[in-house]
């Protein structure tokens, strides 16, 4: 019985064309680029990894991990509370709080767990959390999983948020949002926000893991970007497996929050901490990032290229300036086909169905890297400007 319901509930993702199929990447061509090789020996240009700044695969970033892994071993074998923390993992905390201007910051394995972490450590039963009704899946768990009312506003509206704000009654609040959120790629109105939550003594929490290394005058994120001190965003979370290109994240704020989350926050304290040689590998991708702003600047030019190039071939486009360029087809099967004949041309881009994104916003997810080059970009576009026509037919006819 348990497997015929299993079998039957298959059945009826599959028929709703919500399927989820992974793609098994054999290695890349050539260090440094987007350019795969999948396990059945096709050559495929990747528009779909967060490798923002190019760096997962570069030789220093490799080097620094094999060489760490060689004198710390290759795990760490325990929490940080236990014997897993280790003097990597204490200069990465460092120079990351350094580099966002926070006077400490906390490494967790995970970007879902550093955000279960902050939301649950700061709300709990009786209080309240807002969030932006895109808001990433993580900081939706949080909100539950800490036992909070929680109430989510209309996305990007930060005068909705105000007006739930005003309504509170909770003596704790936590305001939860996307920096960059991930599937539109615009940028949440943090600096509406950020003077909303100071009015009415709440926390700010930004989760900024597609901006942090892209955006802003230094690459320091969305927060930066819009101009705020830690006293406006007194919490901020970032990943290290996009721009940073490895893996892991953290939490940074004042050195109390920090010291609040290492006694209080269950994702930190009950899991193994991250390997050495990934804190090492991060350090050293830290390191290029600041020292070589082009590849910040590359990317966000070839997403401009992009954007104009798409444009004047009339492809259906969201309003979004970072490195996620969202298609938007409208139906999944639509975003399944189209998937399908770019990988027959050559291109790795994915199509995002629900529940990641709502019913009739199903798209193909187009992410760009430093390691791109401008003819793979034109390539995409013009291929992308073939299919336009398909897309809206097959939209069409789903939604009759």
């Amino acid at each position: 019985m348990k497997r015929q319901r299993l079998h039957a509930a298959l059945s009826d993702i599959d028929q709703q064309h919500l399927t989820r199929r992974r793609t098994t990447v054999d290695g890349f061509v050539e260090p440094g680029n987007r350019v795969v090789t999948a396990v059945d020996g096709r050559t495929l240009v990747d528009f779909s990894s967060n490798d923002y700044l190019g760096l997962a695969h570069h030789p220093a970033v490799a080097a620094a991990m094999s060489e760490c892994a060689l004198r710390y071993g290759a795990g760490s074998g325990a929490s940080h509370l236990v014997t897993g923390h280790g003097i990597e993992h204490a200069r990465l905390e460092e120079e990351l709080a350094a580099f966002v201007g926070r006077e400490r910051a906390l490494l967790f394995s995970t970007g879902y767990m550093a955000n279960l972490g902050v939301v649950t450590t700061l709300a709990g039963r009786g209080e309240l959390v807002l969030l932006d009704r895109l808001s990433h899946a993580s900081i939706i768990d949080g909100a539950l999983l800490s036992g909070a009312r929680f109430k989510r506003y209309t996305h990007a509206d930060a005068n909705a948020a105000e007006r739930m704000l005003e309504e509170s009654s909770e003596d704790v609040t936590v305001l939860a949002t996307d920096g960059v959120f991930s599937m539109d790629g615009d940028i949440a109105p943090l600096s509406q926000l950020a003077k909303a939550c100071k009015a009415h003594n709440a926390w700010l929490v930004v989760d900024d893991a597609h901006g942090i290394g892209i955006l802003g005058d230094t690459g320091r994120g969305s927060v930066e970007q819009a101009h705020l001190t830690p006293e406006d965003v007194p919490a901020l979370v970032g990943t290290l497996g996009k721009a940073f290109g490895s893996f892991g994240a953290f939490v940074a704020g004042s050195r109390d929050l920090i010291e609040f989350l290492i006694q209080k926050a269950r994702p930190y304290i009950y899991t193994t901490a991250l390997p050495q040689p990934v804190a090492a590998a991060t350090r050293k991708a830290l390191e290029i990032a600041q020292r070589e702003p082009w590849r910040r600047e590359r990317v966000l030019a070839l997403t401009t290229r992009f954007r104009k190039a798409a444009r004047e071939a009339r492809i259906p486009l969201l309003d979004s300036n970072t490195p996620i360029q969202p298609i938007m087809l409208g139906s999944s099967q639509a975003a399944l086909q189209a998937q399908q004949e770019l990988l027959d041309e050559g291109f790795r881009v994915i199509a995002i169905r629900a529940p990641t994104v709502p019913r009739g916003s199903e798209r193909l997810r187009v992410t760009f890297s430093a390691a791109h080059t401008e003819e793979q970009v034109d390539a995409l576009v013009e291929k992308l400007s073939q299919l336009r026509a398909r897309y809206q037919t097959l939209c069409e006819t789903e939604s009759e």
